[in-house]
């Protein structure tokens, strides 16, 4: 079947792209802007989004809503979505992409199907569209097939069968990997710091981890601005591990490092006001500065507690 209208909401960093590679392929691209911040309006309007008033508007026009959010607002705008639904009796395709756990988008499901929703399990793995390769969005469940028709029209569409939460579950197991060890890189560079050893583990790092070296340089000064959205997302990683019977504090520490980073002054710029000449160095300076008063040699504070960062 083809896909001619869509909706998404949020068109921040990534939906509007999104929005804006479907709109190029010849799919009409819909959202609903209400209590959305000015610069997601301003994304919307530039991707070329048109605007519904209110979401039972939003519900009642789309064949297919994609939800594209920060992890922690997901269930929030999932039981907007359901009441919209329930108001209007639209039975419009759901896709959930957030990074949730497959519990919570199993709660989600529930929340989508009893309002009359079809609800597909979803997540992105990779960057906005653009030059390059594209974003890929796994499905999961019963309704998955209905997002097939969006392959290639920007994205890839990757279905991974009629069983619902295995595409939660796959977003789940890469981004413990890929922004899971960025925090460990942040926590050990920061630990270093405060034991005033910063220049020697360099230089070390430069002699036998020159490639781990190259890539912290590259990644890490870029990653207080967005802190706040990985919160919650290693807070989901962590119930996911857990409900599988393993340790779930990797990616509570994980939590902790990104609320450290969030602290930062430079956890207030937006993606287009990075500032791109700001060393390793300087970021990692930021973070130790917002540990406890009494940590570092000496400090007080009980191994046996839930670390700081």
């Amino acid at each position: 079947m083809a896909v001619e209208k869509v909706a998404i909401l949020s068109p921040g960093d990534m939906g509007h792209a999104v929005g804006r590679a479907l709109a190029e392929h010849g799919v009409q691209i819909i959202t609903c802007l209400a209590g959305r911040s000015e610069r997601t309006q301003a994304l919307a309007r530039a991707a070329g989004f048109k605007e519904v008033p209110t979401l039972e508007d939003l519900v009642s026009e789309a064949e297919l809503v994609l939800s594209i959010l920060v992890p922690a607002n997901a269930e929030t705008f999932a039981r907007e979505l359901a009441a919209a639904l329930k108001s209007t009796g639209a039975e419009p395709y759901i896709a959930d992409c957030n990074a949730i756990s497959p519990m919570r988008s199993a709660m989600i499901e529930t929340l989508i199907q009893s309002a009359g929703g079809k609800f597909i399990d979803g997540s992105i793995i990779g960057g906005p569209p653009g030059p390059g390769v594209p974003p890929r969005f796994y499905v999961s469940g019963i309704h998955a097939a209905a997002m097939l028709p969006l392959d290639g029209k920007g994205i890839a569409v990757k279905s991974l069968g009629e069983t619902s939460g295995r595409a939660s579950g796959i977003k789940m197991c890469y981004a413990a990997l890929t922004k899971g060890t960025s925090t460990l890189q942040v926590a050990l560079l920061t630990v270093a710091e405060s034991l005033g050893l910063s220049d020697e583990l360099r230089e070390e790092f430069a002699y036998s981890q020159a490639a781990a070296l190259k890539s912290m340089e590259a990644s890490i000064p870029r990653l207080p601005p967005n802190a706040h959205r990985w919160i919650g997302e290693m807070e989901e990683i962590a119930t996911t591990f857990a409900g599988q019977g393993v340790t779930p504090h990797f990616h509570l520490g994980a939590a902790a490092v990104y609320r450290l980073l969030e602290a930062t002054p430079f956890a207030d710029e937006s993606p287009e006001t990075i500032d791109a000449e700001r060393t390793l160095a300087q970021t990692i300076q930021a973070a130790a500065a917002q540990l406890p008063a009494d940590s570092g040699p000496g400090g007080s504070e009980d191994p046996g507690e839930e670390p700081s960062a």
